[in-house]
């Protein structure tokens, strides 16, 4: 059996089984590391192939009855990158996902929260519906009349905001909740939000390009933003994707959650 590992975009090896083994005993390579050998469709980090153990028995191996009695101190260290091809999973780990995909993903997750708009109003009775719609015009013609008092579209909007009911506001609560509670757990099991699973992409590790913890996946780049973006959009909207137009695509909440969206 022929292993090959990498670690931070450097590979090495072949390496056999017992050698692998050998390396774990020794912590000279990490769980962390990458492993890919053939019958593998992709690199995988090895805590994964030897489910948390410091010894990798893959199913089915049955071991040579004699091995080269090659040192292993004669081989490569992991750190310096190798002379085998690239594969196709470690390519994939660098290919950058498009703007338009990501903006297409983010699309998708802000559509999944706007029934909670129609949940606020779906307590309404008839009266209530129309009383609303007539405050909601009102309170548009002020916006989109420059010489029109401030004040006058506070005093709508609160006015809008008293009618929903308490009922309707604890409806609306449930429902977002359970947003985040399946958007959390897509993204801690995959890096994937429901948009990025339509549009195949996901999030890395900006260096290491393997997935992240759900405290920066998750809270920095979406929860931190959408409480931001409520103070301060649209100008945090614009200044966060402008970052993205760079050579990384990385935008403001990538950069300081240090993650990269990538191809699936």
């Amino acid at each position: 059996m022929q292993i090959y590992l990498a670690r931070n975009n450097q590979q090495a090896g072949p390496y056999t089984l017992e050698q692998l083994n050998q390396m774990l005993a020794n912590q000279q390579v990490m769980l962390t590391d990458l492993a890919w050998h053939q019958g593998m469709a992709e690199w995988k980090a090895l805590g994964e192939l030897t489910q948390g153990k410091s010894v990798y028995q893959p199913e089915g191996y049955v071991a040579p009855t004699a091995t080269p009695d090659t040192p292993f101190q004669n081989n490569p260290p992991i750190t310096v990158s190798g002379t085998q091809p690239r594969t196709q999973a470690t390519t994939q780990k660098n290919t950058l996902a498009s703007i338009p995909s990501r903006i297409l993903a983010k699309i998708v997750d802000v559509l999944l929260w706007l029934p909670a708009t129609f949940i606020l109003t779906g307590f309404f009775t008839p009266e209530q519906e129309v009383r609303f719609a007539e405050l909601n015009q009102e309170f548009m013609n002020v916006i989109l009349n420059s010489d029109a008092d401030p004040t006058m579209a506070q005093q709508l909007q609160t006015q809008m905001f008293e009618m929903f009911s308490q009922q309707a506001w604890i409806a609306t609560a449930v429902y977002l909740l359970i947003m985040l509670v399946i958007q959390a757990y897509l993204i801690a099991k995959s890096g994937q939000s429901i948009g990025k699973k339509m549009t195949k992409i996901k999030i890395v590790d900006a260096e290491s390009g393997e997935k992240v913890s759900l405290l920066r996946a998750f809270t920095i780049r979406s929860v931190f933003f959408i409480f931001l973006n409520i103070i301060f959009m649209p100008l945090s909207l614009m200044i966060d994707w402008a970052f993205g137009l760079g050579k990384k695509r990385q935008t403001l909440h990538d950069k300081l959650a240090k993650t990269q969206v990538v191809k699936q």
